[in-house]
């Protein structure tokens, strides 16, 4: 959304994706034509501090001092980018007209859709393609706004940290130019591919096509519902809920691959209370699909929503990327509902991972490292190496 010029270095500014439920810090290096991680981090944050928005800033601005204090990371300069929450952004279809004209039709939108002014507030807008409607063509825009509040907040908290602002970015854009980078071949640039971020509190749904966004939407489902549902099935915490949805995890990563006989001496191996009773079982795998059907319900009218608007235009895949993308349960509902083949996403795949010193990921999901993917495109951006 913002963006300052940027020199050009053999280094990327640091991506900060600083979310509901964890920061993620990533620098990418470029050496001898191929593109590295220089430095990354990842800081898990409590559930109970998103309650309490001066104590969740505090422990934001200490855990990020001392991820920088760790080293590894050069420079201050940072992209960073804004909560789903704090982002209004919705697709606008007007006649195609010049840019001033354009422009003061969306400031009377953002008045009176979302109470936003035009002359303080920020307003954004990227065209995503002509429609044809009736006999006319219209330019579909998405918007983007926000109010000043939150702009100065946000630079409040990277200068507090003594980082420097280099852009401040959207959560679809930084998905998009993620995975954006690996398409390249004629037939990418044809096809429609949809990027699906599904983070603690929303659900980030790009449909890209080529170098050009043409569709956003922010659900607002994510891993907390999951944990909710479960909760007030069970009559457990909100924490609690969420350790049984980790020990179902790994009862189904044991038993995939494990025969009977080695799944025994696995169940046997295991301390008391890390398997669930079939019972509990049953709630929680109904629960997780309860959520998972509905999530793939309004996925799936974004889907309708492109097809009807850019009719003839196919969509190949979906990427499905975001902390929530290791839930078994949701990726099979979603391949059920989907039309589309789905894929899990690899936002470091290619990249040089030898800077071990100072890479610091989650040892059992090295091989996806699904929920990197916004870090890693608020890394690339700017970047002219």
């Amino acid at each position: 959304m913002i963006a300052w010029k940027l020199k050009t270095r053999n280094h990327s500014p640091i991506g900060l994706d600083i979310g509901h439920d964890s920061i993620k810090m990533i620098q990418l290096t470029a050496s001898g034509g191929r593109i590295g991680v220089l430095a990354a981090d990842k800081v898990k944050i409590d559930s109970g501090l998103n309650n309490d928005t001066e104590q969740r800033r505090d422990f934001v601005v200490s855990t990020v001092e001392q991820m920088l204090d760790k080293g590894g990371f050069r420079g201050k300069g940072v992209v960073s980018c804004l909560a789903n929450d704090e982002l209004k952004i919705t697709s606008l279809r007007l006649p195609q007209t010049d840019d001033d004209k354009t422009q003061m039709a969306l400031e009377k939108e953002v008045s009176q859709r979302f109470g936003l002014d035009p002359d303080k507030d920020t307003i954004k807008y990227m065209l995503a393609g002509n429609v044809k409607q009736a006999d006319e063509v219209k330019n579909e825009l998405i918007l983007f706004a926000t109010d000043s509040d939150t702009i100065k907040n946000h630079i409040g908290l990277l200068e507090q940290v003594q980082l420097r602002p280099v852009a401040i970015d959207t959560i679809p854009c930084a998905l998009f130019r993620s995975f954006n980078r690996s398409l390249r071949r004629q037939e990418d640039m044809e096809n429609t591919v949809v990027f699906m971020d599904v983070g603690s509190h929303f659900t980030t749904v790009v449909f890209g096509r080529g170098e050009q966004i043409c569709f956003i939407k922010q659900i607002p489902i994510g891993g907390e519902k999951f944990n909710l549902e479960i909760a007030s099935k069970l009559g457990v915490t909100v924490e609690e809920a969420e350790i049984l949805r980790r020990k179902l995890r790994k009862e189904r990563a044991v038993s995939s691959t494990a025969g009977s006989g080695e799944l025994q001496n696995e169940q046997a191996n295991f301390d008391d209370g890390q398997w669930l009773d079939a019972s509990m079982r049953q709630v929680v795998v109904d629960a997780l699909t309860s959520v998972s059907e509905e999530l793939a319900k309004e996925i799936s009218l974004c889907f309708r929503y492109y097809t009807v608007t850019f009719r003839g235009k196919r969509v190949e895949r979906a990427v499905f990327a975001g902390g929530q993308a290791y839930e078994n349960i949701l990726l099979n509902v979603l391949k059920r509902q989907l039309t589309v083949d789905i894929e899990l996403a690899q936002p470091l795949r290619g990249f040089d991972m030898s800077q071990q010193a100072s890479v610091h990921f989650d040892s059992d999901r090295r091989g996806l490292l699904c929920e990197w993917a916004v870090a890693v495109g608020l890394s690339l951006k700017g970047w002219q190496n």
